[in-house]
């Protein structure tokens, strides 16, 4: 074990620039110099011994002129000093001068101040020198009994340290200390001797826990979680002892600190899967969930509840308590209110989903009544969601949910209305008993719907859906009633011209007024700017989205009023009133096609929107049976299809996740008897405190074991030459938002090497922790160094630099060996996503940086490439598999997602294509498009797929 594999306990920081100093200087000042300069030098002294500096001619001087001191400045320094400084000869026996240190901490264990004797106390944990440890014993014993609790504790962890290392010294300890224990009174003294004796004797700690079993509650938090972790222990390995101390942790469910309530919840899952242990646990995190206020602390105890209902027998357990996890929404994150809603869906049934949709209505409406908080609409939008899925899941709700949800399509957040919009649809086309309730309520909120996207949708649910002669009549009433005045360009031109009064007229001083050659009204008075305003406010809605240049609306307009007045003349016999209300449909598509030719609207109408209202006008005038089935039944086909399709993709993504959680047993598996199982046989579960803590060091050699392709070899990296003086590779270890390197630095010289130095340096958005600290190296000898680098976005890093070091005894420069690159990979931070159409194509237009990447593979066939893609580059498929991607022809488009740890969002549109006419075996070609909101990320996916588009062949 080289010295830098050694704990380390104290970590002191050396300024770059500074000289080190003489010998001799040092010498002075330590014998001859003031407290203030005896301080100074001594910490001058272990700086030097810390870069690999020996100094034996100090040690006697420190011994006679500075130990004897009662500076407390200078006693902590000493402790330092003592524990980094060579105790021993090179054939390893103890230094005679260390006999007087020993003398001197015997006395600093006996020292009326508690701090000196606490703080010597810490200092023996660190001492691994038996010869050293065994005069100061008796004194040692004697601080269990001192008055103040500072030196007791420190005492009873100096007397586990000491029987943990070296037995023989104190072999009585768990003894002394369980005595210590019964008697002692102080908290902090309780724990650490509780601990010592949980590691030590595990029976004494048991027997004592036995004594106080019903006091427990009373305890010191920090006693208590030492007390959940024996349990934990004891029946991790003995389940025979569960119903021993079962009751003792019911009662830790009730402590008034948040981390017993935790810890004992979690072991509470673990030793016990009766229903009521399940509802214990269950109802323990809620309240956590409840009563703490930090988001972070929120989203781990609802993970913890996620992980109750991915067992299959608790998840009954947690449907009962659904209405108490739907408390957790009165937390104003959107995190973990989002987080809340999944988990409520997952645990919707046919008893609770009744309360849940009450709640959730609630909650719909407690949202418009709150002032806007940037959080407000997205939580809308999610109150919608579910209750969409809810409604979807138990038709009977959908009843309820409608008349409340239809009100936001008057809402001016177009997300949440479009959501709205989208559940609508589906229920008017799977729910045939609700339409005419959504098609009242439809026509109530109509009018007051704000924006031009959710106008259209509503148009065409209008429009497909109204079947009766009364729906018919008031879908073309509150068209007019949208539209205003027709014809729209000659009201307008009469309004400009000032022919027709406006309500708003400025009654003000006469301004001149003017004609233009164009029809057009211009004023020349300043209190005109406020006159248009008025007149926007005042106009109807469709009116003033087609004044605004809007046309695109006018596309659905036309088809709503085609299917309206084909399924009104299909209706209605007398052929007077089918030609007037044919007649009317026209005039209202003549008249907005008139507006989008004319230059009053602020832009233009697009060809596309002339042709649909022109082929409309073209249906309307020849009524022929084929283009009446075209228009009203062929649209709800497509829509059928779709929403078939929809739900086909929910019903594999759900047996696919029951599959995953069901436990399927064989009817060859071997029966476990609890009774008959050996103790060393840890068949049941692994020990949970231990993985908890490997994994808060970053030790992932338990899943690495698991899977022998995950070898640490394949992540390391050599950075040096066989042939060069010094040679380092790099163990590159990823953790979520660090990377640690593992570099080993070997002296390939017969020389000694000191102030051995790595330098490093990073590109990208990699920030380096802390510089290296130098090491002295002996010939042929290695070290192992350890450097943090931060990491804060998902863009391709590289980390470089080089080794420097002197050759002792040489007058020579430093001498410096460059390094490799370190490449950090982008697909360490990159996970897969979903997300809704909508959300992408909103994305899609929002992020700003694009990469087009051309495709050059060797690969022949279209779905065997877009699976190399998504494996390469850990993104999803949006794509629907089974009804877009399925089957062959030359070309195909998909839509991928993916997003990194730090919430950035990747895109990419694959469209590619094989060309037939060349040959079976020519490769795909095509293009990917990347988008994203960072450059880096854009850049840093194109290389991935340039690196991996070609198939490895074996």
């Amino acid at each position: 074990m080289t010295a830098a594999e050694n704990v380390c306990y104290t970590l002191i920081n050396v300024a770059s620039d500074s000289e080190p100093p003489s010998e001799v200087c040092l010498k002075t000042d330590l014998e001859k110099g003031e407290i203030k300069a005896k301080t100074e030098a001594l910490k001058k002294v272990i700086i030097m011994i810390l870069n690999g500096e020996k100094l034996p001619g100090l040690l006697m001087t420190i011994i006679r002129f500075v130990l004897p001191l009662q500076d407390h400045t200078i006693k902590k320094l000493l402790l330092v000093f003592w524990e980094i400084v060579p105790k021993t000869t090179p054939d390893g026996k103890l230094l005679q001068e260390m006999i007087l240190v020993c003398d001197a901490y015997r006395k600093d264990l006996q020292h009326p101040n508690e701090f000196i004797r606490g703080s010597t106390l810490r200092f023996l944990c660190k001492l691994k020198e038996s010869e050293l440890l065994e005069p100061l014993m008796p004194a040692i014993r004697a601080c269990l009994e001192h008055r103040h609790s500072y030196v007791r504790r420190n005492a009873v962890l100096a007397i586990y340290t000491i029987y943990r290392n070296f037995e023989h010294l104190i072999p009585d300890a768990p003894e002394l200390i369980h005595d210590f224990l019964v008697n002692e009174k102080d908290a902090s003294c309780k724990r650490n001797a509780f601990m010592m004796l949980i590691h030590a004797d595990q029976d004494r700690a048991l027997d004592y826990l036995s004594t106080c079993i019903d006091q427990v509650h009373t305890f010191g938090d920090i006693l208590q979680l030492v007390i959940v972790e024996l349990i934990y222990k004891v029946c991790h390995a003995n389940p025979t002892e569960r119903a021993r101390f079962i009751r003792c942790i019911y009662n830790l469910l009730q402590s008034s600190s948040p981390a017993v309530k935790y810890e004992a919840a979690g072991t509470l899952v673990t030793l016990s899967s009766a229903p009521t242990a399940i509802k214990a646990a269950a109802q323990c995190y809620i309240d956590l969930i409840i009563k703490e206020s930090d988001n972070n602390v929120k989203l781990i105890v609802l993970d913890r509840l996620v992980e109750l209902k991915e067992h299959p027998t608790h998840e009954r357990v947690l449907q009962d308590l659904v209405m108490d996890i739907l408390r957790v929404l009165g937390t104003p994150d959107l995190e973990v209110r989002k987080k809340t809603l999944q988990l409520a869906l997952d645990l919707v049934s046919s008893r609770n989903v009744e309360e849940l949709v009450i709640v959730l209505k609630k909650e719909v409406i407690k949202t418009n009544n709150v002032t806007e908080h940037e959080d407000t609409d997205k939580y809308r939008q999610l109150l919608v969601r579910t209750l969409h899925s809810c409604s979807v899941r138990f038709p009977d709700m959908a009843a309820n949910v409608i008349p409340v949800l239809m009100e936001f399509l008057s809402d001016t957040n177009e997300a949440a209305a479009a959501d709205v919009l989208e559940f609508v649809r589906e229920a008017i086309q799977r729910f045939d008993i609700l339409r005419p309730l959504i098609i009242e309520k439809m026509l109530e909120v109509f009018h007051a719907i704000k924006t031009v996207k959710i106008f259209r949708g509503a148009l065409w649910i209008l429009g497909e859906y109204c079947s009766t002669k009364e729906d018919i009549q008031s879908v073309m009433t509150e068209v007019r009633r949208s539209l205003g005045e027709i014809p729209i360009v000659e009201n307008e031109i009469k309004k400009e011209t000032g022919e027709l009064k406006a309500e708003d007229e400025v009654t003000a001083a006469p301004a001149q007024k003017l004609v233009t050659e164009m029809g057009t009204y211009v004023t020349q008075s300043a209190l005109s700017s406020s006159r248009p305003s008025k007149k926007d406010e005042d106009r109807p809605p469709l009116r003033d989205f087609l004044m605004h240049g809007y046309f695109y609306v006018t596309s659905s307009l036309a088809t709503t009023l085609t299917k309206v007045a084909l399924r009104y003349v299909s209706i209605v016999q007398d052929k007077k009133k089918q030609n007037s209300f044919v007649a009317e449909a026209m005039l209202i598509m003549v008249t907005v096609l008139h507006l989008g030719k004319s230059s009053l609207a602020k832009r233009p109408i697009t060809d596309d929107d002339v042709d649909r209202i022109s082929l409309c006008l073209k249906v309307l005038s020849e009524c022929s049976p084929l283009m009446n089935d075209i228009f009203n039944k062929e649209c709800r086909k497509s829509l059928s299809r779709m929403l078939t399709v929809r739900m086909e993709e929910e019903k594999l993504s759900q047996k696919k996740e029951s599959e995953k959680r069901s436990v399927t047993v064989q009817a060859d598996d071997p029966i476990s008897f609890m009774q008959l199982t050996a103790k060393n046989e840890t068949t049941s579960k692994e020990d949970q405190f231990q993985l908890s803590l490997l994994a808060a060091m970053g030790n992932t050699q338990r899943k690495e074991a698991a899977d022998p392709m995950a070898s640490k070899l394949n992540k390391v990296t050599q950075l040096t030459g066989f042939s060069d003086p010094v040679y380092a590779e790099a163990y590159v270890h990823v953790n979520q938002y660090d990377i640690v390197l593992d570099v080993l630095v070997v002296n390939q010289t017969s020389d000694t090497l000191q102030n051995c130095t790595l330098e490093l340096a990073t590109l990208g958005d990699l920030k380096l922790v802390e510089k290296p600290s130098p090491l002295t190296l002996a010939p042929h000898d290695f070290a192992n160094i350890k450097a943090n680098v931060k990491v804060a976005s998902t863009e391709n890093g590289i980390i470089f630099g080089n080794i420097v070091y002197d050759v002792s005894g040489a007058a020579s420069d430093r001498n410096c060996v460059v390094l490799s690159d370190i490449h950090i990979d982008i697909m360490d931070y990159i996970q897969p996503a979903s997300c809704t159409d909508a959300e992408f194509r909103q994305m899609w237009t929002e992020f700003e940086w694009e990469n087009k990447v051309t495709v050059n593979t060797n690969i022949t066939d279209l779905n065997e490439y877009l699976q190399h893609i998504l494996k390469s580059t850990n993104m999803k498929c949006l794509t629907p598999e089974k009804q877009a991607l399925s089957g062959f022809c030359g070309f195909m488009a998909a839509n991928l997602y993916a997003r990194s740890i730090f919430g950035e969002d990747a895109l990419a549109n694959v469209s590619i294509e094989k060309p037939i006419h060349l040959g079976p075996d020519v490769p795909v070609n095509g293009h990917i498009r990347i988008r994203a909101k960072s450059q880096g990320m854009a850049l840093s996916l194109g290389d991935k797929i340039n690196l991996s588009q070609k198939k490895a062949t074996l």
